[in-house]
């Protein structure tokens, strides 16, 4: 069924004639704006939100010594409710020793490796779900401010170009969908945005916590497309993007969605 409504859409917009333009500031909404009132109360609501089991192992990582240098996040960062607010807010982020920007997951590995000398998490493991999660809601309620550094231009300008190109084998850009038909419906469900203010969020479709980057994989295998690699320069440019293009928007870490 969903297959048969993705040639459908495919079919409807590959008959226009370009993409429209992007969704003005004044219209853009969050995701949660497009939820029935069963999946609202359970974001709204901490005691029923199942991603704050995650914020809670990313809580109990944060104060716990690992690695060669027998460090924890907090012996840098201190208290996270002050050091890590508004920090996911403005991820992914230029590093100037890679010379590229990294997103939150990238960060957090990075810090593992060379300050508390101990291997990197894996892509989409429980514990690097976790610790970004329990960062990401001390940003909880903060404005993105992602994209607003200059060095980032060109990685946002990639970005935007990968949003609009369209590719696989349904020919479909992220924009026919996002950009072009919002507020319709896809197998039952409703096309929102794409907005990226609640990562890492929990889904119910997955009945687990997923990164930015596993739900743009997701939507890549959807239309057939060969989906980018978890921390690849094209995958964080196109995260990049989808936050500068939220700008201003607040952050719902850990966020509800179907």
């Amino acid at each position: 069924m969903r297959l048969r409504c993705l040639l459908l859409l495919a079919a409807v917009v590959t008959a226009l004639p370009a993409l429209a333009a992007e969704i003005p500031a004044a219209e853009r909404r969050s995701g949660y704006s497009f939820m029935t009132s069963d999946t609202k109360a359970m974001q709204d609501d901490d005691t029923a939100n199942p991603g704050m089991l995650s914020v809670m192992d990313g809580e109990a990582l944060w104060n716990t010594k690992v690695g060669e240098a027998n460090k924890s996040c907090a012996d840098c960062h201190g208290d996270a409710a002050g050091s890590m607010k508004g920090v996911t807010a403005r991820y992914p982020a230029f590093d100037k020793a890679l010379g590229h920007p990294v997103d939150i997951e990238q960060r957090i590995n990075l810090c593992r490796r060379d300050h508390q000398q101990a291997s990197p998490f894996a892509n989409e493991s429980r514990e690097l779900l976790a610790l970004a999660a329990f960062i990401g809601k001390q940003s909880r309620g903060q404005p993105i401010t992602s994209g607003d550094d200059e060095a980032l231009a060109p990685f946002v300008a990639r970005g935007q170009e990968l949003f609009m190109r369209r590719q696989g084998q349904l020919n479909l850009a992220c924009a026919n969908c996002h950009d072009d038909n919002w507020d319709k419906h896809l197998a039952g469900a409703p096309i929102t945005q794409g907005q990226p203010n609640g990562y890492p969020e929990y889904r119910l479709e997955w009945q687990a916590m997923g990164s930015l980057a596993r739900r743009i994989r997701s939507c890549m295998t959807g239309i057939r497309a060969q989906a980018f690699d978890f921390g690849s320069l094209d995958m964080v440019a196109l995260e990049l993007y989808l936050m500068s293009r939220a700008h201003g928007m607040t952050m719902e870490t850990p966020a509800v969605r179907p």
